[in-house]
């Protein structure tokens, strides 16, 4: 059975950084789009940043510059580096995977992926 386990996830101040990673067990997403999603209390999930299986890469305005997603196939696993971090960046954040259908295309949409980790909380405070 596929699973998705995020980890990295803190408490950082204004300006600081974390990377969050994202390990797949259970069947290989070497050739599939990776994505990060956050939910922020009260909010609806939202899209950060995916990364297709050849690196093309797609952002949220809101991290276009300060955040930078990467995978590394050979470990299954996709990272999200979050650099010059916001208050407003604060959410648990969700790494994802399409199904097979989907699995090459760049995408934005949380119902277009399949698989979902359980989530790693970031806390930015001011």
């Amino acid at each position: 059975q596929a699973q998705l386990v995020e980890s990295g996830g803190g408490l950082v101040q204004t300006g600081g950084s974390l990377r969050l990673s994202c390990a797949a067990s259970g069947r290989t997403f070497s050739n599939y789009t990776r994505g990060w999603f956050r939910q922020a209390p009260g909010k609806e999930r939202e899209f950060v940043a995916a990364v297709t299986r050849n690196g093309s890469t797609d952002y949220a305005d809101s991290v276009k510059g300060r955040f930078t997603i990467s995978r590394d196939n050979a470990k299954n696993t996709v990272y999200l580096q979050m650099n010059s971090l916001k208050p407003e960046d604060t959410a648990v954040y969700y790494c994802a995977a399409p199904n097979d259908y989907w699995a090459y295309r760049l995408l934005t949409t949380p119902g277009l992926y399949a698989y979902w980790g359980q989530g790693t909380r970031v806390t930015v405070s001011s």
